[in-house]
């Protein structure tokens, strides 16, 4: 395992530079095709200034993961398999960014559209797991130790932690670094998990997507030159959902995404309470966007969730550990 933590320390170095390099490049390459974002005229009014910025910058985030992956796992087929349902989650992003920004259709690709192909690909990866990779079917409860065998209901289950991680990322990244930071933490307490597993080629996985989003952060730091999209932030999500299902720490990594969780919940409670009611719980959602509206200076609301989620991740190892 040693090698391992060495070689996965070069990953983060690696994929790093990948994507420092790329931005120079990728980003005026990304202006010239104009796609920009488009912003929301009911929020935050800070954030029409945002207006024409390039999206679609988690080719970055890709690439960086793909290169440094291939250079330290290639042969690996838990890495394969992370790095194949990484991209074809991306995949999925980029052709919604590319509706919205290149097509100009401003709702992208339909919901049942979207969660259609989620789901077969989450399907897919579910049945490589159990049937290629040997995972099993056991799902482990943190702080408990509690091992329940899932069966058949394994399969459901997966796709689920994968629709749920994708679509919270997606929920996260609204700000300036929120989910490019957010998640950085979040891939680096799923590293210790691979330690504390054996899983030595997914922890150089996990380096390479810790990398990715350091280098990309350079660039979506306050004031962003480029947002990750749709394309970057269900190729994290999706990521991160991999390396929780391979090392049997998927109930954990509801704790390690606390903010996922809290970005999505949310939204989901916007949204029923005001069917019920016609009124609102939050000025706006996801709550990002709720401290916004509130007075908050969107650096201060970044810098709390980057706090928020190293405390949930902290939280998340120590159930794992229990």
């Amino acid at each position: 395992m040693h090698d391992y933590i060495i070689n996965s320390g070069i990953a983060v170095v690696i994929a790093t530079v990948i994507s420092l390099a790329m931005g120079p490049f990728m980003i005026p390459f990304l202006r010239r095709l104009k796609v920009g974002q488009s912003i929301r005229e009911d929020g935050p009014q800070n954030h029409l200034v945002k207006a024409g910025t390039p999206t679609m910058g988690g080719i970055i985030i890709i690439t960086a993961v793909m290169v440094t992956s291939f250079l330290f796992a290639g042969s690996s087929r838990e890495v394969l398999s992370a790095v194949l349902i990484t991209l074809c989650f991306g995949g999925i992003g980029f052709w919604d960014d590319y509706i919205k920004v290149v097509l100009k259709r401003s709702l992208g690709l339909r919901a049942r559209e979207k969660l259609g192909l989620q789901i077969l690909v989450s399907t897919a990866f579910a049945l490589l797991l159990m049937f290629v990779l040997g995972r099993g079917t056991e799902i482990v409860f943190p702080f408990s130790g509690y091992v329940v065998d899932a069966g058949w209901l394994y399969l459901p289950f997966v796709v689920l932690v994968f629709i749920s991680a994708a679509n919270g990322a997606n929920l996260t990244d609204g700000l300036d670094g929120l989910a490019a930071g957010v998640t950085f933490f979040m891939v680096l307490g799923l590293g210790v998990i691979c330690i504390v597993t054996d899983h030595g080629n997914l922890l150089i996985f996990c380096g390479a997507l810790a990398g990715a989003c350091l280098g990309f952060l350079f660039f979506n730091r306050y004031p962003a030159r480029v947002f990750m999209g749709d394309t970057g932030s269900m190729a994290l999500g999706a990521g991160v959902a991999a390396v929780a299902a391979m090392t049997g720490s998927e109930i954990t990594l509801i704790i390690l995404g606390g903010v996922y969780v809290i970005e999505a919940l949310s939204v989901i409670i916007q949204v029923v309470y005001f069917q019920a009611t016609r009124r609102r719980v939050f000025l706006m959602a996801p709550l990002h966007h709720h401290f916004e509206l509130k007075g908050m200076p969107e650096t201060k609301v970044v810098y709390i969730f980057h706090i928020l989620s190293l405390m949930f991740v902290v939280l998340g190892l120590i159930g794992f550990r229990v």
